[in-house]
């Protein structure tokens, strides 16, 4: 029979056991601290129906869809958790108390050409909160707050929240008679961190901007200092546009709010230069970047949306969350070393009979241990000792017990530390205690 080559496509991740352990221990923190928060869990379909998950899609992202028909259907597999989930508060509205708060941490898949940090299939980690007709604005506080205790327990290292409003943006662009060419702008700008301010200014001269409206909008995304020092320079700006006005309002509020919240002042900064590139973001918008390594870009972002539900009801059900691309994150800090797999195994302790005698006491002494909370296996394989402790060894389990006839008779067993070698005779009503 001919042989076919094990491989994987390009753009996807697939661990092994150790990694995969440290990976699991990221995502379950950023799960225990959503669900500290108050935060629902969903799970949205991978597949949805075309017309569905592409009613606002379009441009670049239309064509990394994965899309398909399976019959009569027109099918395409979900390529971020925010639609979905707009989907589902306009179809099951009359279920759910508002404001809704969920969490979803799931895969989506983009077909987009795989590099280095980029997949085609990987986990996102998304929290909301949708109102109904109103949302106050001291979710968008809490926001960051949620991020803070987040990378506080993942202890990457320091971290700052960069925060800005879109209409601040936008009404400053209304002021310079920009509208029509405001997304335009705000999708070059939101590159400033990749590029640079010079491949910035190129890129606006060559949608045909005057030079004196380059400099005002460079000056601008440029106001820097303190957040209090940002909000004085965005109020003595001039400008009167309505837009920009509450804009910074909501800035001023969602600052003052986080200093309610006691979040450390080092942990968050006003930047003018964060934009989002998304259309549907509305209001305030976040990136978080860690200090000491810039390269790695934003690790969490986010933001509010006021008609992201817009394409399937005509109710209003604004809403405001983040998203935490796990995949890309892992990778990134695995390839820089930040992080390392320090545990190849989850078991406290192997079980080692050595006949088939010795069988029916290693699995009653497995399940005292399970009951009180230590993870045990047994090795069932009826291999040489020596077999047996070289599998052990490769595990990196932290204790092996060996279980012989005497050790059946007397009620006894070999308890072994596989770090340092020192092993001793313990009585099954102790071996509880013995392993830490």
């Amino acid at each position: 029979m001919q042989k076919v080559q094990p491989r994987i496509l390009s753009g996807f991740m697939e661990l092994l056991p150790p990694d995969q352990i440290l990976f699991n221990q990221m995502r379950d923190t950023i799960r225990s601290v959503y669900e500290k928060f108050g935060f629902l869990p969903l799970d949205t379909p991978v597949i949805e129906y075309s017309e569905v998950l592409l009613a606002k899609a379009g441009g670049e992202t239309e064509k990394q869809i994965y899309r398909f028909n399976k019959g009569d259907n027109d099918l395409s597999l979900r390529f971020d958790l925010t639609v979905p989930l707009a989907r589902y508060v306009s179809e099951h509205k009359e279920d759910i108390a508002f404001p809704f708060k969920r969490y979803q941490i799931g895969k989506v898949f983009r077909g987009e050409r795989p590099q280095k940090g980029r997949f085609r299939e990987f986990y996102q980690c998304d929290i909301d909160v949708v109102g109904n007709g109103e949302l106050s604005l001291i979710y968008d506080a809490e926001m960051p707050v949620i991020i803070y205790n987040i990378f506080k327990q993942l202890d990457f290292g320091p971290f700052v929240i960069r925060i800005n409003n879109r209409k601040i943006l936008n009404g400053f662009f209304a002021s310079l008679n920009l509208t029509n060419e405001a997304s335009d702008i705000l999708r070059v700008i939101d590159k400033i961190d990749k590029i640079g301010q010079e491949a910035i200014r190129k890129e606006l001269s060559e949608m045909a901007l005057d030079s004196a409206i380059i400099d005002k909008i460079l000056t601008f995304i440029n106001i820097k200092g303190t957040n209090d020092e940002i909000l004085v320079a965005l109020e003595k700006m001039g400008v009167k546009d309505e837009t920009y006005l509450l804009g910074v309002e909501e800035l001023k509020e969602v600052i003052n709010h986080l200093r309610t919240f006691q979040m450390p002042e080092a942990c968050y900064q006003i930047d003018l230069t964060i934009a989002r590139g998304l259309d549907y973001y509305t209001g305030t918008v976040y990136e978080t970047n860690l200090k000491d390594y810039p390269a790695l870009g934003s690790i969490c972002s986010g933001g509010r949306y006021d008609n992201l539900t817009g394409y399937y009801t005509d109710e209003v059900l604004p809403g405001i969350g983040i998203s935490i691309g796990l995949t890309r994150l892992f990778s990134q800090l695995k390839d820089q070393e930040i992080i390392n797999s320090e545990r190849k195994c989850l078991l406290d302790a192997l079980i080692i009979p050595m006949d088939d005698s010795c069988v029916n006491y290693a699995i009653e002494l497995a399940s005292y241990l399970r009951q009180n909370d230590h993870k045990t296996d047994i090795y069932y394989g009826m291999k040489s000792i020596k077999a047996k402790m070289k599998y052990a060894n490769r595990l990196a389990v932290p204790y092996a017990i060996i279980i012989g006839t005497e050790e059946v008779a007397n009620r006894t067993l070999t308890l072994k530390n596989m770090q340092t070698g020192d092993q001793e005779s313990v009585d099954f009503a102790n071996i509880v205690d013995k392993i830490r």
